[in-house]
């Protein structure tokens, strides 16, 4: 998983503000190879709609991704003939790849793609892009699967695309409905930030994107798309398909591990409304105190299943030190992760060690209790013992919740690390217009998942077999 240099965290969402002459506030990118019957009328046709409805100015890149055929002279040919068109040449394949060079590279301070058969209706481009120019949200996506959306194809790619969706969300817990239709857009301060660390360069692109932008609690707009099927697909399909299982295992895996730093895409405090400042009440408090006592639950239900089976083959002050052990430990690692957003390796065994500290000290009270109990009744009943056990767990817990804020796990009132007072997010410097250009791409060596496929923008995911 990659982990190159960020430009830190995210600044608060806002509207974006006006741009200078002859800068582009959107740049739509369209993916090609060997399209050279299709990419003049797809980017004539884009361009008439974009000049005749969005109010704003616009640029619109034709990312050849090393076509064989004479692709790069219609894309040079509607270079010239029309301003707001531009060209780059990528000698890689790689539908992926060319959405990181182009996105990377462009001044516009909204990305977009479409596929360049045009199989979504264009009256969704500009409910598209609009939350991402008013600041409310920081990605958004076409969705073919939503109640309202309009869609044209047969009942084998409607299954196929509906299973790989309902994949995602049993394995990685997604919640965006269409992960891989050809039509998103993103604003480009969260896309210098997030780009970094998608490793794919072919059709898993797209997921992994919203996979990541997901779980670090960015913003994502679905907009219902009309979309009609187009039958002149030639993907393959077992090769999509094991390429997006890999793709689904390595983010997953990397997820669970915690390797990657997703807290470089939090949002500032008091960006979420739920994260308003509260007058006496430390920041972060409240959010912490839900999650505290989320974990505390489960942490007490597993605790009190593990004494009642320890119990059974030992003592009552044997069963409670092995039961409170083990939740202790589980306990320690849920809270650093969920209630104070502690992620990666780093200080885990530090964190563990003040966990079992924080234990040591539960330990005592609830076999205090025990101890209490057996003095006062020679034979309790076991309902009894776990009556006395959930109150001492009561009064240790307000106990551990103020160790592990205080001591454990400080400075994490923000869920991420502190902003300077004043900070921004870097922007890229204007350039105005981009003349058409070569983005010579290395190869990617430090790349440790499959090689890319060929990028065909013909396709949105392995459902649409066109």
């Amino acid at each position: 998983m990659r982990t190159d240099s960020f430009p830190g965290t995210l600044p608060a969402r806002e509207h974006l503000p006006a741009a200078p002459a002859g800068t582009p506030v959107l740049d739509v990118v369209v993916p090609v190879h060997n399209e050279e019957r299709d990419l003049q009328p797809c980017v004539r046709r884009l361009h008439a709609h974009l000049a005749r409805t969005f109010p704003y100015p616009f640029r619109i890149t034709i990312a050849d991704n090393a076509s064989t055929d004479t692709t790069p002279r219609v894309a040079a040919r509607l270079a010239a003939e029309l301003p707001e068109v531009d060209g780059v040449r990528l000698e890689q394949k790689g539908r992926g790849r060319a959405l990181r060079a182009v996105w990377s590279a462009s001044d516009a301070p909204v990305l977009a793609y479409m596929d360049v058969d045009l199989s979504t209706d264009l009256n969704a481009l500009l409910p598209l892009v609009a939350p991402l120019i008013s600041g409310h949200s920081d990605l958004a996506i076409g969705s073919r699967l939503s109640r309202s959306s309009r869609v044209v194809r047969g009942p084998k790619r409607e299954f196929i695309s509906r299973a790989y969706n309902l994949l995602l969300r049993g394995s990685l817990q997604a919640r965006f409905s269409d992960a891989q239709c050809g039509f998103k857009a993103v604003r480009r301060d969260v896309a210098q930030v997030l780009l970094p660390l998608i490793e794919d360069t072919g059709w898993f692109f797209d997921t992994e994107m919203l996979v990541l932008a997901e779980r670090a609690g960015l913003r994502i707009h679905e907009v219902p798309v009309d979309w009609v099927d187009d039958p002149d697909s030639t993907v393959h399909l077992v090769r999509t398909a094991t390429d997006d299982l890999k793709g689904v295992w390595r983010v997953g895996r990397a997820l669970a591990t915690g390797s990657l730093p997703l807290e470089r895409l939090a949002r500032p405090f008091g960006d979420d409304p739920r994260d308003r400042e509260i007058e006496g009440v430390p920041h972060g408090l409240a959010r912490q105190l839900v999650g505290f006592g989320v974990v505390g639950a489960l942490s007490t239900l597993f605790y009190l299943l593990l004494y009642s089976g320890f119990r059974i083959l030992t003592g009552s002050q044997t069963a409670n030190a092995l039961a409170l052990l083990v939740s202790a430990v589980a306990n320690t690692a849920a809270n650093r992760r969920l209630t104070f957003g502690v992620r990666g390796r780093g200080g885990a065994v530090r964190h563990q060690a003040q966990g079992l500290v924080v234990f040591g000290i539960g330990l005592v009270l609830t076999s205090g209790s025990l101890a209490a109990l057996d003095a006062a009744t020679a034979a309790p009943a076991h309902s009894t013992e776990l009556a006395v056990l959930v109150a001492a767990n009561l009064a240790a817990t307000v106990l551990r919740f103020l160790l592990l804020r205080a001591w454990v796990f400080p400075d994490r009132g923000t869920g991420g690390p502190p902003r300077p007072a004043g900070s921004q997010a870097p922007r890229t410097p204007s350039h105005g217009p981009l003349p058409r250009r070569v983005i010579q791409q290395p190869h990617d060596d430090h790349h440790s998942g499959p090689p890319s496929r060929p990028a065909h923008p013909h396709d949105c995911d392995p459902g649409d077999l066109r």
